[in-house]
């Protein structure tokens, strides 16, 4: 038997692509600013981390549904922040952070063969999880017949693109009508920055109506409680699908650390950490947008998340390698698929001393 590695089928890892462009910002004389990723780099609320630290010395194993604490401030986080009603503690679940969650999610769900929908300009895990699990992934925007599963994300990373209650409302019909899974990616909820544009769940009563029949919001704490070095997500929705979920990560063994579990309840407690960091990446969003449109780029979307969607014109391959005589180091928007490609993402996740130099360099 030859057997088939699984990584063959699929594809180079994309941040690998960015070494030489990394190694030419590097080399600029006032040192790298990188503007690729959506690594926080402010530090963990002191809170957060008491209540990890109270929490080291407990010695057995977690559970894989989570403490009633920690799924009672899921749902009570849920509805003050976001508006989702008709969640009780059976509807919650954490997960080892969202890209986990996100990766195995068709494998876990016994898709193999399925159809997966993923969106035209995509976070690529979307691909990746379809391809783990032997499904076909379709690039579509709108809902594809004959699909089991739909990634939705809205705020959109990359293009910060924020979708309607009514865009909303048409992927719940179609996972009524159908029974196909509907996944939404939230993790830049918290993240709006458009009054006009203000960023909505799929669970929220305005789109769902209570009933979340087939519907799967993924939520994460790395980028509005910097906690991504912590791995820590959760998934809301559907009480039948959490349930079977659930079943399969206990045989999976895939539980979130317990003194993890702790700290998420303190973050999800507090609220004001949030608002604070939301004030921070508004600030160096607004110096960066300045700066980027200076430079002669036109930014689409960028309603809400951490990254602006921007371009020149140009193959956004070449943008990366003229930044990066800049000392200025950003993703191709090839990252996200061919319909990205003429543009790059710039991230809003370095310190304030790195996008204030990025804006010098950037408006000289």
């Amino acid at each position: 038997m030859v057997r088939t590695p699984l990584s063959s089928v699929l594809p180079d890892f994309p941040w690998d692509s960015l070494a030489q462009a990394k190694e030419k910002a590097n080399a600029h004389p006032g040192g790298i600013v990188n503007l690729s990723v959506g690594t926080p780099v402010d530090p963990v609320d002191p809170s957060i981390q008491l209540a990890l630290a109270e929490a080291a010395a407990e010695p057995g194993y977690p559970t894989t549904v989570g403490t009633d604490e920690l799924r009672e401030a899921i749902v009570n986080a849920l509805e003050r922040r976001y508006q989702m009603e008709g969640l009780d503690t059976s509807a919650v679940l954490p997960v080892i952070g969202t890209k986990e969650a996100i990766a195995w999610l068709p494998t876990l769900l016994g898709l193999r063969g399925e159809k997966v929908i993923i969106p035209t300009v995509a976070y690529p895990t979307y691909e990746v999880a379809a391809l783990i699990a032997g499904c076909t992934p379709v690039r579509s925007d709108e809902p594809v017949e004959g699909a089991a599963l739909a990634f939705i994300n809205s705020p959109s990373n990359p293009t910060g693109k924020v979708a309607s209650a009514a865009e909303l409302k048409t992927w719940v019909d179609f996972a009524r009508d159908t029974g196909c899974i509907v996944a939404s990616d939230e993790c830049y909820l918290g993240l709006g920055w458009d009054d006009e544009h203000t960023p909505v769940s799929i669970l929220s009563h305005e789109v769902a109506g209570g009933d979340n029949t087939n519907l799967i919001a993924v939520h994460s704490l790395s980028k509005t409680s910097n906690l991504a070095s912590y791995r820590a997500g959760y998934l809301a929705g559907d009480k039948a699908v959490i349930a079977e979920l659930t079943e399969v990560r206990k045989h999976a063994g895939l539980m979130v650390p317990g003194p993890i579990q702790h700290a998420m309840v303190a973050a999800l407690e507090n609220d004001l950490h949030e608002e604070l960091q939301h004030a921070t990446y508004a600030v160096r969003r607004a110096k960066l947008l300045k700066a980027v449109v200076s430079a002669g780029f036109t930014v689409d979307h960028s309603e809400a998340g951490l990254y602006l969607w921007a371009t020149r014109g140009e193959n956004g391959r070449d943008t990366v390698e003229a930044l990066a005589e800049l000392g200025i180091l950003v993703a191709p928007g090839d990252f996200y698929g061919p319909a990205g490609e003429n543009y790059v993402r710039i991230a809003l996740t370095a310190s304030d001393e790195r996008i204030d130099e990025a804006c010098r360099r950037l408006e000289a």
